[in-house]
């Protein structure tokens, strides 16, 4: 159903395969805006999509959603599951609930914001190039190895509403690019494999907190009390962390 430049879809009952049809048909009708409703576990939702397009996702979309996306910006209203996120390139994903295992899995570009919590390795293998720079935020939790492997982007974890947060065994385990942001003290029980604690510099600090007002923009929450909070900064203490466990004849 189209009503001027919006189309609406119901994907009940609907595969995978054919609700991707029928998204690339709206993007080829110049649609601006797509709808989509009662989505439960269709995978690879605008994966691959390259386009300038505002999608509105209700229901829990299954894995991969925006792998490989250029441009669109994707409102989901409830969680999703694993790796949304996975390769995008550009746009955004925006999240009203909570992800499972592997969000933003080697994100080389754009931004995705979570309400809650996310899962085991989120943004592992996250990437940069050129002048793309990816940036996940997450407004609760994170499982064990977060920014798993990280060569660039940044990782931004609020820990909302968490009195004592775990955050997980080995953060930033393997790191060797990028940065990751806690909110707090991090206990060094938690660092992984090659992490070390640096300095919030001057141009961190200023990106840090216009990705904290954009999270409370999109969320409804007020940014004062998390702008003046004390955050801990991780990234790589070396370009090459693993190469001491090499054994060369």
């Amino acid at each position: 159903m189209k009503l001027d430049n919006k189309i609406a879809i119901d994907a009940n009952d609907i595969h995978y395969t054919q609700l991707n049809k029928l998204i690339r048909k709206a993007v080829a009708e110049k649609a601006t805006d797509i709808v989509i409703k009662n989505v439960l576990g269709q995978r690879f939702i605008a994966s691959g999509l390259r386009a300038e397009i505002n999608i509105d996702i209700y229901g829990v979309p299954g894995g991969d959603l925006g792998m490989f996306m250029n441009g669109p910006i994707c409102n989901i209203y409830g969680n999703c599951e694993h790796a949304p996120g996975n390769t995008m390139d550009y746009g955004k994903i925006i999240v009203h609930g909570s992800t499972g295992d592997a969000s933003a899995h080697s994100m080389r570009g754009g931004e995705m914001y979570v309400r809650d919590r996310i899962g085991y390795r989120g943004g592992i293998h996250m990437k940069e190039y050129d002048q793309k720079k990816p940036t996940l935020v997450v407004g609760k939790s994170a499982d064990d190895f977060l920014g798993e492997y990280m060569a660039g982007g940044l990782i931004l974890l609020l820990g909302i509403g968490q009195e004592a947060p775990f955050y997980g065994r080995g953060i930033g385990s393997g790191i060797h690019g990028g940065r990751i942001v806690i909110r707090g003290e991090i206990e060094d029980k938690y660092l992984g494999l090659g992490v070390k604690r640096l300095d919030m510099d001057t141009s961190l600090l200023n990106e840090v907190q216009s990705r904290i007002k954009e999270y409370c923009n999109y969320f409804n929450l007020d940014a004062t009390k998390l702008l003046d909070e004390n955050y801990t900064v991780l990234g790589p203490a070396s370009s090459r962390p693993f190469a001491g466990k090499y054994t060369w004849e």
